[in-house]
């Protein structure tokens, strides 16, 4: 299967093509194969050769885009060149356009009557948005499908007609199939860590035969993805083949791994508060109000954040949350901060973070330094004790690399990582 995209403005960034994510997702679940994606701009001679190179290396083409009524709109044609037939202008197609205009009490232009135009031996996929139908062409044992570049008109032509006649024929060769993707999403390790850890199960999947698939896709300061690709003879047996992988890979990796698919690391920690019962309160300096940010946009938050404070002034920090005047970019700072905010709003754990985020240093500090105080948590080898009222802290210091922006954003997700882990060590039962 390959993805032909059409159109200049396509090729000139004026345009991103979103309908090349959406067709690969949709195709994906329907169990097809999508070995390619192109795009070429409005040329036909350009046209015609990226659809016969589609054509000799798979069974199924879909065109998109270059269906509409002006002049550039040459799909049409380039197709009828590939078949090597005439455009015969269909009746039938004309009057529905007729009819939409009609419907709308607007005259039609005569240059849409050029919508009407199908290649000999091709049929019609009837549009219900739009002008512009789609076609399907049956071309050898092959088949290329035109569908209109307007996102809207696009999903609804493919789900309905596409995805259905493509499973028709998988069907009628004894090829139907499943494919199921999930990812996960880790924090902590390059992507070269990563692949280290997981190179043998990779080496031992392509002995197998290579189902299900394992890739990586670096995504910036959310982390590493690990994708899991899986094909099965139905829906249920490609899942069952994703999960047990999915467990094999958490096994090597353990705690890097902090959620799948949609999952952000603030549900991940926002979970291990409320199966906890625990309540949470953050103060805030070098991220300025990102790490509250992050944590609200889980739903249901409010069951167990108790709230933040932005002390970006260092007279902020000293009034408000307790801290002895002097350096605040300290370690001793970030745990001062966790602790005043946690007693200031009255939660069980707090969490406060300082740092530089550039591009000049400050109190002697190199930009990109962060220092993350906790407190209400035991900390990492200390004995146990009452969790709610636990007075020990620790702190974790990093050096971030990046521009301020990026430094910022690695502070938040780091930050909310710290409480992350620490919260499965009380699932864990060692406290540290």
């Amino acid at each position: 299967m390959e993805v032909v995209a059409i159109g200049t403005e396509l090729l000139l960034g004026q345009v991103v093509n979103t309908n090349a994510a959406w067709l690969g997702e949709e195709l994906a679940a329907a169990g097809m194969d999508a070995n390619y994606q192109s795009v070429v701009g409005d040329n036909h001679d350009r046209m015609v050769l990226a659809m016969r190179t589609a054509l000799a290396r798979n069974d199924a083409v879909i065109v998109c885009g270059g269906l509409g009524p002006t002049q550039d709109d040459i799909t049409r044609e380039a197709i009828a060149t590939v078949m090597n037939v005439a455009l015969k202008r269909d009746k039938e197609v004309l009057e529905r356009i007729r009819n939409r205009f009609r419907s709308a009490s607007r005259e039609m232009p005569r240059s849409n009557e050029r919508q009407a135009d199908v290649p000999e031996g091709a049929s019609v996929i009837g549009q219900t948005i739009g002008t512009a139908p789609g076609l399907i062409c049956p071309i050898g044992h092959k088949v290329l499908y035109a569908v209109p570049g307007v996102p809207a008109e696009l999903k609804e032509m493919v789900s309905r007609a596409v995805i259905a006649d493509l499973k028709a024929r998988a069907a009628s060769r004894g090829e139907q199939a499943a494919i199921v993707s999930r990812t996960l999403r880790t924090w902590g390790l390059s992507e070269s860590a990563l692949g280290e850890k997981v190179a043998g199960r990779v080496h031992e999947l392509d002995r197998a035969g290579g189902n299900p698939t394992i890739a990586f896709l670096a995504s910036g300061v959310e982390g590493i993805k690990i994708r899991v690709t899986a094909k099965g003879p139905t829906h249920k047996a490609a899942t069952e083949i994703v999960e047990a992988e999915e467990e094999e890979l958490r096994a090597v990796l353990g705690e890097v791994v902090f959620g799948i698919d949609d999952e952000t690391m603030e549900h991940a920690a926002g979970k291990l508060l409320l199966e906890n019962g625990l309540t949470l309160a953050v103060a805030e300096s070098v991220t300025g109000g990102l790490v509250s940010s992050r944590l609200v946009n889980v739903p249901g938050a409010s069951r167990w954040f108790r709230g933040g404070l932005v002390a970006y002034d260092s007279e902020v920090k000293y009034s408000l949350l307790g801290l002895a005047e002097g350096p605040v970019v300290t370690q001793s700072a970030a745990l001062a901060m966790a602790a005043g905010v946690r007693d200031l709003l009255h939660s069980d754990i707090g969490l406060g973070i300082t740092g530089v985020a550039g591009p000049q240093g400050q109190e002697g500090q190199a930009p990109g330094t962060v220092h993350i105080g906790l407190v209400g948590i035991p900390a990492k080898g200390s004995p146990g004790g009452s969790l709610g009222l636990e007075r020990q802290g620790e702190v974790l210091t990093l050096r971030l690399p990046g521009d301020r922006q990026q430094v910022r954003q690695l502070a938040a997700i780091s930050m909310v990582d710290l409480l992350r882990r620490r919260l499965l060590a009380i699932a864990a039962g060692n406290g540290g």
